[in-house]
């Protein structure tokens, strides 16, 4: 997937302002910056969910895995029901053994598809939300702060999960966080955005390791664990 210049204005803001970037198959990038530095915007307009000028290219279908999975999953339905959704384009017939099969993809039993999820836990909901992801054959996929709303003791699981998605099917993934330790264990490359302008971007461990930028320096700062 490729961002050429791609730029979202709200009224007279300037929410993101001509970012370049590039999510190659097969690699994890992660978008890093403060709560207002644009990130979120440019992954909905990367979504089609905002409009926005510049050209978004080589991914048809993209899809979004979001921080609250509680929030992004129906509590009337059951998880068989939540997946199918994406399956559409399958016969009817066929969409149980597959739902079946992404839910092991996830890492989660098959007895799993007949609870609702508030029968589950934080960590089994997100793992729904992205196999219900998986099922419409994304070209990519945006995880927008995926264990932000999760317990320490499941953020682990889950962000190893990632890093088997990217390894198991080659997917590209733009991974949204405002944690650079997250994002230094999951991620090949790091970009980082302040203000709505990409300011650096490379392989995780040089940005990491050697910040470029005053502004990223202060990302790693504010991580302890990251403190050198």
């Amino acid at each position: 997937m490729h961002i050429d210049g791609l730029s979202v204005r709200f009224g007279a803001f300037t929410a993101v302002d001509s970012v370049t970037l590039e999510v190659p198959p097969g690699r994890v990038v992660g978008l890093v910056g403060e709560s207002g530095s644009g990130k979120s915007s440019l992954a909905k307009a990367v979504c089609g969910l905002v409009p926005h000028t510049g050209r978004v290219t080589g991914a048809s279908r993209v899809q979004m895995v979001f921080q609250d999975p509680y929030a992004s999953l129906d509590p009337r339905m059951r998880v068989a029901e939540s997946v199918a959704e994406a399956l559409l384009r399958m016969p009817r017939q066929a969409r149980p053994a597959e739902v079946e099969r992404l839910l092991g993809l996830v890492s989660l039993p098959a007895e799993v598809a007949a609870r609702y999820p508030r029968e589950l836990s934080g960590g089994q909901r997100q793992r729904v939300a992205i196999a219900r992801a998986l099922g419409a054959e994304p070209d990519l996929l945006v995880a927008d702060e995926i264990t932000s709303a999760l317990d320490v003791s499941v953020q682990g699981a889950v962000l190893n999960l990632v890093r088997s998605l990217r390894d198991r099917l080659g997917l590209p993934i733009l991974f949204i966080s405002h944690n650079l330790a997250v994002v230094r264990y999951v991620c090949d490359e790091v970009a980082v955005m302040h203000r709505g302008k990409l300011i650096e971007h490379g392989p995780t461990e040089s940005v990491v390791g050697s910040p470029a930028q005053d502004y990223t320096r202060a990302l790693l700062e504010a991580v302890p664990r990251l403190r050198r």
